[in-house]
């Protein structure tokens, strides 16, 4: 099948990335609305003040990662590691921050050098991963929606601390509130909380309705059987580091789960990285993941643009 993600635009001549950025807008914004995900390659892009003057130019200054999900490190402000996940395992096909209700519009991710073996993005478009997934399991989800469930622990996964990005308990509660957020700390001391958001969301640039939730990565199935085993061993399901339910509490079926990773997975395309590669991505059109690689890998990534949820009508109306 011919690979429609990303669009490649090359440079033969080391041109500077945020002058052909600024002077090509109107193509950056095209390819941003369809197909979603543009690659510019052979540009003079070497450093991560190089790739945050780019992604200022595209967008303003990059978000910070908050309310986190996945481990990264701060390079510079609004600037981080890629998810530093296990090298060997693969990362799902998934929209950034979907288990939110504000999210980042854009995404960017420089590679500074790639892996020796392996390590690519897979793309995917998220209007047909929509389309590939049943109906029946559209509408249920459209019905219920999904309920996140978190523990936070130092020992597994993400600490309160890490996530929220703070050491004030007091501070968590607030921002819990302001985000609808239920909160309570567990008598050994661990923080659990709980949301219920959307399951479709509508990309502003091109008004199309799309599966945007993270129930898929969420969910303990998710995990490798070994991981998965180990959790349930050790926790009682109301306390795995993370879950995900209908909103109303009920179990998510394992056929729905299994239909909708499937969706995803015949959607993907790929692409090999090489040092210097800057892509952008719509990220409400085109969901992202990671392969396993072997030796060093050194990708980051930046957000831009948050576009949210509250107050906004018809936010989990699908078409």
């Amino acid at each position: 099948m011919l690979m429609e993600l990303p669009v490649v635009i090359e440079s033969d001549c080391d041109s500077e990335v945020t002058v052909w950025a600024r002077s090509h807008r109107e193509v950056i914004e095209e390819k941003l609305r369809s197909p979603g995900a543009l690659l510019l390659r052979g540009f003079n892009i070497y450093t991560e003040s190089d790739f945050r003057e780019a992604v200022a130019v595209v967008c303003g200054e990059p978000l910070s990662y908050s309310y986190r999900s996945t481990p990264r490190t701060s390079v510079a402000p609004g600037i981080y590691t890629a998810t530093e996940y296990p090298a060997g395992l693969s990362i799902p096909l998934h929209n950034e921050n979907a288990y939110q209700r504000d999210w980042p519009l854009l995404l960017f991710f420089f590679c500074v050098y790639p892996a020796e073996r392996g390590g690519q993005t897979p793309l995917a478009d998220t209007l047909k991963v929509t389309n590939r997934i049943d109906a029946k399991v559209r509408e249920t989800f459209l019905r219920k929606q999904v309920k996140y469930i978190r523990n936070y622990r130092g020992d597994i996964d993400l600490p309160w601390q890490t996530v929220f990005q703070t050491e004030s308990a007091a501070d968590v509660e607030e921002y819990c509130r302001s985000q609808d957020i239920a909160y309570e700390w567990t008598p050994n001391g661990t923080l659990r909380t709980s949301q219920v958001c959307h399951a479709f969301a509508e990309d502003p640039r091109t008004g199309a309705r799309v599966w945007f939730n993270q129930a898929h990565l969420f969910h303990p199935s998710s995990l490798d059987l070994r991981t998965r085993e180990e959790l349930f061993a050790r926790f009682d399901e109301k306390d795995l580091p993370r879950n995900a339910t209908y909103g109303d509490g009920s179990p998510i079926e394992a056929d729905a789960l299994a239909n909708i990773r499937r969706a995803f997975e015949r959607e993907a395309t790929s692409f090999d990285w090489e040092a210097g590669d800057l892509l952008i991505l719509n990220n409400m059109r085109v969901s992202h993941g990671r392969t396993p690689f072997s030796g060093k890998r050194r990708v980051l990534a930046a957000m831009g643009q948050t576009f949210s949820t509250f107050g906004v009508a018809g936010a989990n109306s699908a078409t």
